[in-house]
């Protein structure tokens, strides 16, 4: 007896160290700087009253799950976008829909896409993790090549190194990060990168520049990397009119400084989904009425929803964010968009 409990423990061992080793070669290199406001010399942190969620918690959550219902859909069961167009006159900007947070921005003779995500799984494995649900909107081989790449944080439904590979390959694009997501593009052999703080902007043309600005959320790939790499949203200022793309985010009052520095706003794409339950989900994924808040407080002429009905992330269903958003509007002009559709602004 003795003899199988000491064999019992050495498999847990082996089990455990097995697992701390994916997790620490899936984890991605840490910023080093100066400290801030929000950065320790080691961790980035978000504002006060943000309620930071453990192991634990997520132990917790894990065990009482209550997960709504989804539908996966074929590519038998959709019909793609149309080709986008290979440029887009300073006049105008048009946005295209793709899938998750992943949009098309052409706007200036430029074409931006955000968190680019074509991968079948959202997970470090592919076998297992979030499986897709619907297929993206428009064709890879459709997409027009890529300027820019504005990428939100380092999460794997942001983040999505397969797709990051494919645009490097068909468009060699440059790819703006928040601090400390460019290391691990470059240990993936991704170079081209411009990083940015909080509040920083980059400049791409006469027409047209990039600012990263603040959002509540976390980061982290695997199990020794959480909060060693800066998350945040996007203001492209452009000819066309402002556009601002949130990234991931909880709610918390810098949305209206957002809307006071960079307004007007012309266009913004704001999250809806993965807010079930909220004790769990609330500091960081706003849920629809949040989001309708959001557009309220950036003073955005448009805004489109967006990180809902591809992936199964949190306990909503696939039609939860669409329903509940629908119960909170009231005469705001906020959108949703199916995969693969577009809108022009003038």
């Amino acid at each position: 007896m003795k003899k199988l409990s000491m064999i019992a423990v050495s498999v847990i061992c082996v089990f455990v160290i097995f697992i701390m080793g994916i997790g620490y070669s899936v984890s991605a290199p840490g910023y080093t700087g100066k400290p801030s406001k929000h950065f320790d010399g080691k961790k980035f942190n978000n504002k006060e009253g943000y309620d930071s969620k453990g192991f634990l918690d997520l132990i917790k959550w894990a065990s009482t799950r209550n997960a709504g219902n989804w539908t996966e859909k074929t590519e038998e069961d959709i019909t793609y976008g149309e080709k986008p167009a290979e440029r887009v006159s300073d006049s105008v900007h048009v946005i295209t829909y793709v899938n998750h947070s992943t949009f098309l921005i052409q706007t200036n003779g430029l074409n931006i896409i955000t968190d680019p995500v074509y991968s079948d799984r959202v997970s470090p494995f592919s076998f297992a993790g979030p499986k897709r649900m619907r297929p993206p909107g428009i064709k890879f081989e459709d997409l027009p090549k890529i300027n820019f790449v504005l990428l939100s944080h380092n999460h794997y439904d942001h983040l999505d190194v397969n797709t990051l590979k494919r645009i490097q390959e068909s468009s060699d694009p440059v790819f703006i990060t928040p601090l400390g997501v460019d290391l691990y593009l470059n240990k993936k052999g991704i170079y081209k990168t411009v990083s940015l703080d909080w509040w920083e902007a980059h400049t791409i043309n006469k027409s047209v520049s990039v600012s990263a600005v603040e959002a509540q959320h976390f980061s982290s790939r695997g199990m020794f990397d959480r909060d060693k790499t800066l998350w945040a949203g996007y203001i492209i200022e452009s000819l066309s009119g402002n556009i601002y793309f949130a990234g991931d985010t909880g709610y918390n009052n810098f949305f209206n400084k957002i809307g006071q520095d960079y307004g007007p706003i012309k266009t913004a794409l704001i999250p809806i989904g993965a807010y079930i339950p909220r004790w769990f989900m609330g500091p960081i994924h706003v849920d629809p009425k949040q989001a309708l808040q959001i557009h309220k407080d950036v003073g955005a002429e448009l805004s489109i929803g967006m990180h809902y009905g591809t992936f199964p992330l949190a306990d909503d269903g696939e039609m939860d964010p669409i329903n509940d958003l629908e119960k909170a509007m009231n005469d705001e002009n906020f959108v949703l968009m199916k995969e693969g559709e577009k809108i022009i602004r003038k």
